[in-house]
């Protein structure tokens, strides 16, 4: 499914993926990730003996939830399932994510069971309430 416009540019800026994958039993499990997008799909890079991991190549089915850092009224729901498993040992696909989150190579660079998690969009809606995020100030205890 192409991706609209909007969800795009909210998957394109340095905002947190809530991935949620599926345990043997079927309970749902969310993990607050990084990732991009590569043509309509989504990518997120993990270690091959993650959670997610394991769970993604059992049941390739997730959800991504995104919520714009800035404007926490923006957001995205994402339906889709992971349709390729690739190495990543390079770190070419995780060190461009990590330059969208923090301008530097990722750091931890033990290259053994890198993976890319290539999810194809099956659904995706897209929200932005009108709305001024101004939570009260709290006093300290």
């Amino acid at each position: 499914m192409p991706l609209q416009k909007e969800v795009r540019e909210l998957l394109d800026r340095p905002n947190f993926f809530h991935l949620t994958t599926l345990m043997p039993d079927g309970s749902p499990t969310s993990t607050p990730v990084w990732g991009g997008v590569e043509s309509d799909h989504i990518i997120i890079c993990t270690g091959e003996g993650s959670l997610k991991a394991k769970n993604a190549r059992r049941d390739p089915r997730v959800s991504i939830s995104v919520v714009d850092f800035d404007n926490p009224y923006e957001e995205a729901q994402i339906r889709g399932r992971v349709v390729e498993i690739r190495d990543d040992s390079s770190f070419r696909t995780m060190d461009a994510i990590s330059h969208k989150y923090t301008g530097k190579p990722f750091p931890m660079r033990d290259p053994k069971g890198r993976i890319v998690l290539v999810i194809e969009v099956e659904k995706a809606r897209y929200t932005n309430l009108p709305f001024k995020h101004t939570p009260p100030e709290v006093e300290p205890v």
